[in-house]
């Protein structure tokens, strides 16, 4: 079969399987919901857009006044107990969605390290992202009122980790041109240095300590539709454009030499990749806090699977980031004392990880 056959099927049934994690994941709970009323939940939630209406309502001087608005249509309606729909939908579902698509983002952008570095440790965080988004997180917490804007949390850790990457990007930089091996050696520096820095507001963080080291080891809690908005806008995108430069990622492999005299601007493809996947990172980061592994271990196991080539690779890799992160959050909600989802990646993902390295016996990046 050919590479865009192989993909598609690929893409397909790890789609389908992100389906089926959500609907099973959905049902699970102090209150269970069958399967078929979460699809009926959802299904009843679909809203066409049909046309435009006039509203009456008031103006903020308290003055009667008219509008336009969106008039939708709901084209499905399944019986479901209220219960059900209210605990699905407002309670469970925002946190499913969002897991899926950190989880999505987080392996997307640790595949396109992975190729890049040329290296299988790397991972979202290799160019200082997360650090820099955990000083901002922390200064959030612990100094919320030295922030200008009215920027809350999230905000501030999205600005550290795009503050943090492209400074990790202009540091290696001289002369137009950005090697590799500095530019991991720059990461891992300011990493270091963004550790030091978080440590030290840990220590004076005082009563804010349980919620920094909460934030720190990442959770999908209190997740809202706001949140799922936000990442929805992005990460669908963001991964496309990574997608789009697959086949450069391939050809970047071989080495930056060989890839220049097959016709790939290697400094404009670097680039691309490095900005595309910070802001992916950022953006994950930003809702959900530090969550390891996903981004370092999905790409691999994708990779004994499905092989190295990322027109598959990538698509692959970040549907399963979805469903990985999605049912390890599972595990962390429904468990006796909920605990961050962080601690359930690093627990599940390891052993898998370790059996299939031992299965296989033959790896290659």
């Amino acid at each position: 079969m050919r590479t865009p056959g192989r993909s598609a099927v690929a893409s397909a049934g790890l789609f389908g399987l992100l389906v089926a994690v959500v609907t099973a994941s959905a049902g699970v709970g102090p209150v269970p919901v069958p399967a078929r009323n979460v699809l009926a939940v959802v299904a009843n939630a679909v809203a066409v857009p049909v046309g435009f209406e006039r509203v009456a309502g008031a103006t903020s001087a308290g003055l009667a006044g008219t509008g336009m608005s969106v008039r939708y249509v709901h084209p499905f309606s399944f019986p479901v107990p209220e219960v059900h729909e209210t605990i699905v939908m407002t309670v469970r579902l925002p946190r499913i969605a969002l897991g899926a698509f950190v989880g999505v983002a987080l392996a997307a952008a640790g595949t396109v390290m992975q190729g890049f570095f040329r290296n299988p440790m790397a991972d979202p965080s290799i160019v200082g992202v997360s650090s820099g988004a955990a000083v901002g997180a922390v200064f959030a917490i612990v100094a919320p009122l030295a922030l200008p804007f009215g920027v809350g949390l999230r905000g501030a850790a999205f600005a550290g980790a795009l503050a943090a990457g492209f400074g990790v990007y202009l540091i290696a930089t001289r002369d137009g041109r950005t090697p590799v091996a500095t530019l991991l050696l720059a990461g891992v520096a300011v990493q270091t240095l963004l550790g030091a820095v978080v440590s030290y507001m840990l220590l004076r963080s005082g009563e804010s300590m349980r919620r920094v080291v909460h934030w720190l080891m990442g959770h999908l809690a209190n997740a809202t539709w706001d949140d799922v908005t936000s990442v929805a806008v992005l990460v669908p995108v963001l991964v496309l454009v990574l997608v789009g430069y697959a086949r450069d990622l391939n050809v970047l492999l071989l080495g930056e030499g060989d890839a220049g005299a097959l016709g790939v601007n290697v400094e404009r493809t670097k680039r691309t990749l490095l900005a595309v996947s910070a802001v992916l990172t950022a953006a994950a980061v930003a809702v959900s806090g530090v969550i390891g592994f996903v981004g370092l271990v999905v790409p691999h196991v994708m990779r004994l699977l499905v092989g190295p080539d990322h027109r598959i690779l990538l698509p692959t890799s970040a549907l399963a980031g979805g469903s990985f992160l999605v049912a390890a959050d599972t595990v962390a909600r429904a468990s006796a004392a909920e605990v961050p989802v962080g601690i359930v990646t690093a627990a599940a993902g390891a052993p898998f990880f370790l059996y299939l390295l031992r299965k296989r016996e033959v790896y290659e990046l």
